[in-house]
């Protein structure tokens, strides 16, 4: 199941894969995000480096808000990975650790 990585992100991109879901939820399914600096200064406050079940690496994070995020609002969250196919698989990970 998806889970916080150790591994190298780099090189991660969008395709156009999104999760609508709040910092809190995302903090109790993984842990504490790599990066949270939740102050709206930069293009994300937060920024998760996962790997799916397979071992594939991909990022989490919000773009563009420009606002300190609540931790019980909801927002959009990207998901970065080096392909298509494992954004879509992290997704539904993700989706699926959200719904227990």
């Amino acid at each position: 199941m998806t889970k916080l990585t150790s591994k190298s992100v780099s090189g991660t991109s969008f395709h156009k894969i999104t999760i609508e879901t709040t910092l809190s939820n995302l903090i109790k399914v993984l842990g504490e995000p790599q990066c949270f600096q939740n102050d709206g200064e930069d293009k994300t406050n937060v920024d998760f480096g996962c790997e799916t079940e397979s071992g594939d690496v991909f990022t989490i994070y919000d773009w563009k808000e420009y606002k300190p995020i609540g931790m019980d609002e909801i927002i959009e969250f990207h998901i970065g990975g080096h392909s298509s196919s494992v954004t879509r698989q992290a997704k539904s990970e993700l989706l699926d650790l959200l719904s227990k």
